[in-house]
């Protein structure tokens, strides 16, 4: 019999609407306000501490909605922002500066639409609010690093070629090395086989009271590309740390020679956010200096080629200033627990990087070898140019044995928790920054301006579907309330599958593309329903009508859907930002269109007049 879909069909239809809806139900609970506790560098937030946070709260007369302890951070939800900013003070000042104590916004989703995995649909910058970073480069640091990365090469370069030098050395005037020679034939000898491999360098000879020098400096097109690489790389670097914080549709780009504007739409956790961008992570592996005597080492009396460094319990360690291997060479870093269920961190390595560990470690078996974990943190103080002071900590994490040749793959131990495990994998695995890089402003952009977004957009929105309905139900009678019904459900399946989608945003320019599929949605139910009049008016009987009307327009429908599929696609793979989140709504309505537009009408439709006798419709 035309017309009469099977139950299955019918099931299905429901099964999807319902699914749909119940994933759009959380963001009809709105948010709470909240303050979040976490401890620094992975530390965990213990029961003594939360036991002190709620006995303060209590005594100021603040009330708290709840308060949950979870995964070593602790959630305060509060009943208004007045009660959350007093909060929040409060808790700086009884915490002091072991731990971040930061402002959010926390889902109000009931526990059962949880249990189901539901949460509010996750809202972009322009509509939220969030967070905006302006970070700077140190770019005199790069330069300082390329340098000491110059001395030693050119001692490798030149030991492994047996080309004697007396020494080589950072030169303080330029930017460049000195390398000095016994006699003026070795010299050329050196300079004639380091000119080729190093392109963009300056060699100049000179003579001081019997030494034969020659000066290495950095001309300024590679002085220019040397900076130009820190603030890329380091551009990458951010990029790649945002994407292990899970923040959706964040903006990362270039401003000036510098610095670096990055803005946090929704971001959940704002303290391990700033502490994980701001943090500048990078691991040496040196050879520990078993010759010299630690006492004598911490008293000054120690070689040339060693320094002194500490663990974190102060505890010295005289190691040798060679340095094995730099984080530059890790490609890989996770967090799990060794065979007796303490933290490591395996690493994994480049090429280059897992044969300079090979060799290095094959000649040292049997020796000591530390992690040295090094980091540049602001001092609150400002040089005579204005730029912000930043001071280097090094902190020796891990000395191990040295048992076998290492490879491309090993692990460090030593680390106190999980938490601190998983922080230090993941600034590993996003890279080893170029140049220390600093917050020289931080601004957090409140939800006012975002809720008038949300509102004109919603406006907007409302207005076009109002019109569309009026002139559905006028124009087409019963099939165009059958329309404007497929057309309030398709609404609530793009939020549903948006608030289902992990990394899926609503931006404004999100909103513009939920409009538009409203009107595409409309217009695959005229396409259908012009072609049943025009069935009908051929003589068709109603039923024969229905059937071809949809059967024929669908080619029509899918071609004009798909090209512009194709469109929103290649919108999300080249655009960035809005762009992006345009087109993801783009590419969901399509979808949601489609189906509520051809299956949901003709289900309705199928059910209400399928399969009967009848002389006319009301279309």
């Amino acid at each position: 019999m035309l017309n009469k879909y099977p139950l299955w069909k019918y099931i299905m239809v429901i099964a999807v609407i319902a699914i749909g809806l119940l994933y759009a139900t959380p963001n009809l609970y709105g948010e709470d306000p909240a303050v979040q506790v976490s401890g620094k560098r992975g530390a965990e937030v213990e029961l003594s501490t939360v036991g002190q946070i709620n006995d303060a709260l209590s005594q100021a007369n603040i009330a708290v909605k709840s308060a949950a302890l979870e995964e070593g951070k602790f959630l305060v939800r509060l009943v208004n922002r007045d009660d959350q900013l007093k909060a929040k003070e409060l808790i700086s000042e009884l915490l002091g500066a072991q731990f971040t104590t930061a402002l959010n916004l926390a889902p109000a989703t009931p526990a059962w639409l949880e249990a189901f995995g539901a949460g509010p649909l996750k809202l972009g910058l322009d509509l939220r609010g969030g967070v905006h970073f302006l970070m700077e480069v140190d770019m005199d640091a790069a330069i300082a690093k390329a340098k000491e990365q110059m001395v030693s090469d050119f001692r490798s370069e030149l030991r492994e070629e047996k080309i004697r030098y007396r020494g080589v050395r950072e030169d303080a005037q330029t930017n460049g090395v000195i390398l000095r020679f016994a006699d003026e034939a070795t010299r050329g000898e050196a300079e004639t086989f380091l000119k080729p491999k190093y392109p963009g360098f300056v060699f100049d000879d000179d003579e001081s009271e019997g030494v034969y020098l020659l000066k290495v400096s950095m001309s300024e097109d590679k002085l220019k590309e040397t900076k130009n690489y820190a603030l890329e790389q380091n551009i990458t670097i951010i990029r790649n740390r945002v994407n292990q914080l899970g923040v959706a549709e964040p903006q990362v780009q270039r401003q000036g020679s510098d610095r670096i504007v990055v803005e946090l739409p929704g971001v959940q956790d704002t303290a391990q956010a700033k502490e994980i961008l701001g943090a500048t992570a990078m691991l040496e592996f040196r050879l520990v200096d078993e010759k010299t005597d630690v006492r004598d080492a911490v008293a000054g009396r120690l070689p040339s080629t060693s320094q002194v460094y500490k663990n974190r319990d102060g505890q010295p360690y005289v190691l040798q200033k060679q340095i094995m291997l730099t984080g530059d060479h890790i490609v890989g870093a996770r967090s799990s627990m060794d065979e007796y269920s303490r933290p490591q961190v395996n690493i994994d390595l480049d090429s280059q990087g897992g044969s300079k560990m090979s060799r290095v470690t094959k000649n040292n078996i049997n020796k000591p070898m530390a992690t040295l974990f090094i980091e540049w943190l602001p001092t609150g103080k400002e040089d005579e140019n204005g730029k912000r002071k930043l001071v280097k900590h090094e902190e020796i994490i891990n000395v191990a044995t040295i048992q076998a040749q290492l490879g491309r793959s090993f692990r460090i131990t030593g680390i106190d928790n999980p938490a601190e495990a998983h922080n230090l994998a993941l600034l590993l695995r996003a890279g080893a920054l170029i140049a220390p890089i600093q917050i020289v402003e931080e601004r957090t952009i409140g939800p006012s301006m975002g809720q008038q977004n949300i509102d004109n957009g919603m406006a907007a929105m409302m207005y076009g579907m109002a019109a569309v309905v009026i002139f559905m139900a006028l124009y087409y009678r019963a099939f165009g309330l059958v329309a404007n019904v497929a057309l309030l459900v398709n609404i609530v399946m793009i939020v549903g599958i948006m608030s289902m989608v992990p990394g899926a945003t609503l931006t404004l320019p999100g909103i513009a593309g939920i409009v538009l599929t409203v009107g595409m949605a409309v217009d695959a139910n005229v396409l259908i329903f012009e072609r049943i009049r025009e069935e009908l008016l051929e003589g068709k009987s109603v039923q024969q009508a229905i059937n071809q009307g949809y059967g024929n327009a669908f080619s029509t429908i899918a071609d004009a859907n798909i090209t512009t599929l194709i469109t929103a696609f290649i919108l999300f793979a080249v655009g960035t930002g809005p762009v992006k989140g345009f087109a993801v709504t783009l590419m969901i309505g399509i979808a949601t269109s489609m189906f509520t537009s051809i299956v949901g009408t003709r289900a309705i439709v199928n059910l209400l007049w399928g399969g009967k006798r009848l002389k006319k419709l009301s279309i």
